[in-house]
Parts: structure tokens; C-alpha cells; sequence
């Protein structure tokens, strides 16, 4: 009965100590977590960072959520003047498209067909005036080439000829400039000189370069093949030259275009050609990528099949993303006036997305990088849209823009602070 009774009074004892520790802790916790509370508060805003010895839980719990809000908002005021910042190995994967856009009067229901066609200031058919037989092959159809690559080596009885030829002449007239003015009459002299440049001249159609022409007339063993060679950096096309072939003069044996610009040729019927000025700016679309081009000539005659003028423009292709052949869709720009078209930027539908208070934005990229402004849709049509809300010549997102919402979201930038 005594040893009941003892272990009786030890069990409550036990509870009893625990009750008043677990009493004593929780007291120590709360009153803890009030003074970091408060000493947090107080780092972040310049409040007093001593602990009191008397404080209410409550005022410091409140006095900690006040200041928990006033430091995110003084972090939102400082975020929100960044801007998206993205390195070039991000824009790639992401595809981030930028273009320079200008505000002028379209009318998306008004549009053209259109072909892209090589530029042809920026290419060349490369042939010899001369019979030529290929004797080697070190391209490619499709291959880029650098300005001086070695592309055929030709060769055949009329070149080796046309070499000899200019040694014998080039040889003379080195002997003629030698002598004196008393020992060959003028005529004679200048005779040597044309036959010289004559002979010269032969070889230069046959697109030999200086270099080896110069080459030539010092190794007089190397007559009867030389190297045709790339007149400018571009790609090679219609390439025809086979080993062996013997091909008459004229024949062109490949094309080589620098892809960097084309042209664009579109139909228009003449109500739409007589609102075409040379030099202005017009829109074409390929596939998913829109772009600026500037009209360089119209042919001022009607077709008498199809009732349409002829009109060309040139746009930029750096990235040799376009190529001859692709179908396209002109969109031309209207003159100023009482009925002329609403006056904004076109841009594809990709390049638009929504806000956080769900109004239309693009993505503009300046110095500081990515930046989203809210725009208004004026028209939209055939997958682009007509907006104003921007400034002059702004470089917008055309494609990625969906990337950059996404990255704008997670970073919880709000588009009003920019």
C-alpha cells in the first residue's frame, strides 16, 4: 500500500514538472520569436532594434506583418524599375526575335501575294567566254563559300590558248617598255601594249584573278588549267559543272548569291500600285516571320493576262532564314489624309500577350533589356495585328514573347511601375 501510494505521488509529481517546463518553454519561444519579430522589423526599416523588456506578443506579431509589407512593397518600387535581362545563349533557346517597327497606315484587309527572289545586285552567274573543260569539283550545291574560294578547277585546249597567248604578249611588251623612244615607233609601241592588255583582258573572262594572271606570267608550266574562284562570300546554287563535261562558251556553270538580302516581287493591281511610292516602306509577311521592306521599283506596265503591275522590294535576311521561292503576303502602307488607314505598328499575334490586369502587351527591348508595355489593338487580321501605344522606331519582341510573359510572371514585375 506504501509503494502504491509513492508511485502515485511520483507520476504527479512528473506531470507536474512537465506541465510548468512545457509552461516555461512555450513562454520563452513567444516571447523569442516577438523580439526577432521585432529586431527583423527594425534591421529592414530603421525602427529601434532593442528589445523591451514588457511587450505584448500581439503588437509585435502586427508590428512584424506591417513591416513585412513595407519591405516588399519598398522591393517591389526598386523591381519594378529592372527590366528582363537575358544573355544571347538564352535568346537562342528561347528564340527571342527583335524587330524595329515604325508607326504607319495599314489596312490588314488589304494585301498582295507575293514570291521572294534572289537579290540581284548580290548575285552572280558565273560562266566562261571561252570553251572550258571541269577537271575538278570543290563545292557543294547549297555550300557557303568565302570571297576567293577555290570552286572549279577548269581547263581545256581553248584556255591554254588564251594563257599562252598572254604570256607571248605580256612578254613583248615587257621588251618593247625596255627600249628606248628613238629604237620603235610610237605605233609599234602601243600596239604591244593593246595586245597585251587584249590578251589580258581574254583571261580576265575567263575569271582568273589578278593574282593569277600575274601567277601566269611568271610559271609559264602551269598553262592549261586554273581555278575559278568565288567573286564574293555567298551560297552556291544552280550548280551544273560535272567532271569531264566539256561546255561551249557562255554556259553558266553555277550561281553564287549572298543570301543577306532578297527581293520581293508581288503582283498589284493598278488601283493599289497607284498608292506605291519608290523608297517607302511596305510589310511582308512569310510563313510566321514579318518583316520590313522597302520598295525599289515597279515596272509601270500592265500584264495583258493577269491585269497587274509588277512592284519589287528588298528586305534584309541576315540570318538566311528566308530563301528564294518562298511564297509571301505584301501588305502596303497608305498616305495620310482624311480617309487614310489607322496609323500604327503591325505585328504577328505571337508577339501580343496579356497583363497581369489582363490588358494587351508587347515586349520592347531597350539598353536595360525586356521590358513589357500595354499597347491597344486597332485591327487584327490574317494572324497579325495593327497596335499603337508605342514610341518611334521601337524595337519589339516578335517572337518569344510568350517566354518573356512567363518570365515576367515569375518574377512578379507589374507592367504599370515601367
Amino acid at each position: 500500500m506504501k509503494n502504491q501510494t509513492n508511485n502515485a505521488f511520483l507520476a504527479t509529481s512528473s506531470v507536474g514538472v512537465s506541465l510548468l517546463f512545457s509552461s516555461l518553454l512555450s513562454f520563452s519561444l513567444l516571447a523569442l520569436a516577438g523580439l526577432g519579430f521585432q529586431a527583423q522589423a527594425g534591421e529592414g526599416h530603421g525602427h529601434d532594434a532593442t528589445p523591451k523588456a514588457s511587450v505584448n506578443a500581439k503588437p509585435l506579431v502586427a508590428n512584424t506583418l506591417a513591416g513585412s509589407q513595407e519591405a516588399q512593397a519598398h522591393g517591389e518600387e526598386e523591381h519594378g524599375d529592372e527590366a528582363l535581362k537575358l544573355t544571347q545563349v538564352q535568346r537562342n533557346l528561347a528564340g527571342i526575335e527583335v524587330s524595329e517597327l515604325q508607326a504607319q497606315h495599314f489596312n490588314l484587309a488589304s494585301f498582295a501575294t507575293a514570291t521572294l527572289l534572289v537579290d540581284r545586285d548580290k548575285t552572280a552567274s558565273l560562266g566562261a567566254q571561252l570553251e572550258v573543260k571541269i577537271l575538278a569539283r570543290h563545292v557543294v550545291p547549297g555550300q557557303r563559300v568565302e570571297a576567293g574560294q577555290t570552286l572549279l578547277t577548269l581547263g581545256g585546249a581553248a584556255v591554254a590558248q588564251a594563257q599562252a597567248d598572254y604570256i607571248n604578249a605580256a612578254s613583248e611588251w615587257n621588251r618593247v617598255k625596255r627600249l628606248s623612244n628613238g629604237a620603235i615607233s610610237d605605233s609599234q609601241r602601243m600596239q604591244a601594249e593593246v595586245n597585251a592588255e587584249l590578251k589580258r583582258a581574254i583571261l580576265q573572262s575567263l575569271k582568273m584573278s589578278k593574282g593569277q594572271i600575274s601567277a601566269l606570267a611568271s610559271s609559264p608550266s602551269s598553262i592549261g588549267s586554273y581555278q575559278l574562284q568565288a567573286p564574293f562570300a555567298g551560297r552556291v546554287q544552280q550548280d551544273i559543272a560535272m567532271l569531264g563535261q566539256v561546255l561551249p562558251a557562255g554556259t553558266a556553270l553555277m550561281q553564287l548569291t549572298d543570301e543577306s538580302s532578297l527581293w520581293v516581287e508581288a503582283q498589284l493591281s493598278p488601283a493599289q500600285a497607284d498608292t506605291v511610292d519608290i523608297g517607302s516602306q511596305a510589310l511582308v509577311r512569310v510563313e510566321d516571320n514579318t518583316l520590313q521592306g522597302e520598295i525599289i521599283g515597279r515596272s509601270h506596265e500592265i500584264d495583258s493576262i493577269t491585269r497587274t503591275e509588277q512592284v519589287l522590294l528588298r528586305i534584309a535576311n541576315t540570318e538566311h532564314q528566308l530563301h528564294a521561292g518562298q511564297f509571301a503576303e505584301l501588305y502596303l502602307t497608305s498616305n495620310a489624309g482624311a480617309n487614310a488607314n489607322p496609323m500604327g505598328i503591325v505585328v504577328p499575334d505571337a508577339a501580343l500577350t496579356r497583363s497581369g490586369d489582363g490588358d494587351w502587351q508587347v515586349f520592347v527591348e531597350d539598353e536595360d533589356g525586356f521590358e513589357a508595355v500595354e499597347v491597344q489593338v486597332l485591327e487584327r487580321q490574317r494572324g497579325l495585328s495593327l497596335i499603337s501605344g508605342l514610341g518611334a522606331n521601337a524595337k519589339v519582341v516578335v517572337s518569344g514573347a510568350f517566354f518573356l510573359a512567363s518570365e515576367l510572371a515569375k518574377s512578379g514585375f507589374d507592367i504599370h511601375n515601367h
